[in-house]
């Protein structure tokens, strides 16, 4: 399994979740100190899940396959502390030779990255008091902000939600390579909005984020997530440009001037950036990341290893958004806006999560405790594939599992 690593008693255990503050005192003072939950193999059953219900999860993951949307996947989904689902489909390559998926399969998770490295790394961070998220991009990153006035109000809140005003990317139509290019580009950028008055997704606020969490800690991205997440959550699978031992097990994308991209990030900015990135370049496994959400769940704590505060997942996970605006985003999280199809159409407006452009995702309901990971490379091998559908569908079938609402139906309803 790959689990029996991280399985550490736990000093204490919190849902973090989009709830007003009286509902999270609620749970603080309902939940049980001892609910300290490492991931461990169940049954769903033991979790007040249907077996039955959820095995109809391989057929929404065949059907994808027989439609060529995606050539294979790795899904886990757990609730309260147990996976109960952890299944392995189709092939992780095609090309140039067929090798069939495994559990430890690498992937180029993509967004993803905006979440599990940066988000957390400027988390933690505002922890510290080494910075907040209402001071201006301009403090960090001074020729951010040099010489106009709308962009010297561009906070790092405002990059965190995607309401900055930049648009969603660098130009690649010029010629340009590397790390310092990328910054000197991001940071010349004009406002195509005015600062907090809508959502545009955009990889440049990410960019931009991983330059202040280097400017303040010292270190680069890759460095300060490896030494203050993945490495303490004992990640062993997750990082930056895998290493050349690793490359045998990472999953491939699609091939770009003629060679097939294994263990080079598919994103083509974060590839002219050498592969370390604040919007992609990370690598991981469905196991390495299924930790890093139960890190979540739990309020912050794995395995006896503290990452963040209860609060600081309660704010990464609540409105982030200007009032009034109509797309709601967490601290990195999606919530309600035109890319949360992947919540399916049972799970709550209340959970949150994230996706990859490579076809992975991550979606987390705080209320059931309950996540779906969907790991595939609907790129490989031709760059044709999508996983849109299979998202969601997969998200209603496992939400349709879900039949005890003990403590959750509570919970929710006193959110209102």
């Amino acid at each position: 399994m790959g689990f029996a690593r991280h399985h550490r008693p736990f000093e204490i255990g919190l849902l973090g979740g989009p709830v007003p503050a009286l509902a999270f005192i609620l749970l603080l003072t309902s939940t049980p100190m001892a609910r300290d939950r490492g991931l461990t193999l169940g049954q769903p059953e033991q979790v007040g899940m249907s077996a039955e219900r959820l095995e109809r999860l391989d057929r929404v993951i065949q059907d994808a396959m027989e439609r060529e949307e995606i050539p294979g996947a790795v899904v886990l989904v757990a609730r309260r502390g147990k996976i109960v689902y952890r299944k392995t489909f189709g092939d992780r390559s095609r090309r140039p030779v067929v090798e069939p998926m495994t559990h430890d399969s690498i992937f180029d998770v993509a967004s993803l990255t905006k979440v599990m490295a940066t988000t957390t790394s400027l988390m933690i961070l505002v922890e510290e008091g080494q910075l907040s998220l209402t001071e201006r991009v301009g403090e960090f990153v001074p020729e951010f902000a040099r010489n106009d006035r709308d962009k010297e109000r561009v906070t790092l809140l405002q990059l965190l939600t995607h309401y900055s005003g930049l648009r969603p990317s660098l130009d690649l139509t010029e010629r340009w390579r590397g790390y310092g290019a990328a910054i000197d580009r991001a940071s010349r950028e004009r406002l195509s909005e005015a600062p907090g008055t809508r959502f545009i997704y955009s990889d440049i606020n990410y960019i931009l984020l991983a330059e202040v969490v280097r400017r303040v800690s010292g270190l680069t991205l890759d460095q300060f997530a490896r030494e203050r997440i993945f490495g303490p959550l004992e990640m062993v699978d997750t990082g930056f440009n895998p290493d050349i031992e690793k490359v045998g097990r990472v999953v491939p994308t699609e091939s770009r001037d003629g060679a097939l991209l294994r263990g080079r990030v598919h994103d083509p900015t974060a590839f002219r950036m050498d592969g370390v990135a604040g919007h992609a370049g990370l690598f991981s496994t469905v196991d390495d990341t299924a930790v890093w959400v139960q890190m979540l769940l739990n309020g912050g704590i794995y395995g006896g290893v503290r990452v963040l505060s209860p609060l600081s997942v309660l704010k990464m996970s609540s409105p982030q958004n200007p009032d009034g605006s109509a797309d709601g985003r967490g601290i990195g999280f999606d919530l309600e806006t035109r890319f949360s199809t992947v919540r399916g159409d049972l799970f709550p407006v209340g959970s949150f999560g994230h996706t990859g452009f490579t076809g992975t995702s991550v979606w987390i309901d705080p209320f059931t405790e309950t996540f779906l990971i969907i790991y595939s490379s609907r790129l490989h091998p031709e760059g044709k594939g999508n996983a849109v559908r299979l998202r969601s569908r997969a998200a209603s079938v496992v939400g349709a599992a879900i039949l005890d609402l003990t403590g959750a139906r509570e919970l929710f309803f006193r959110r209102f």
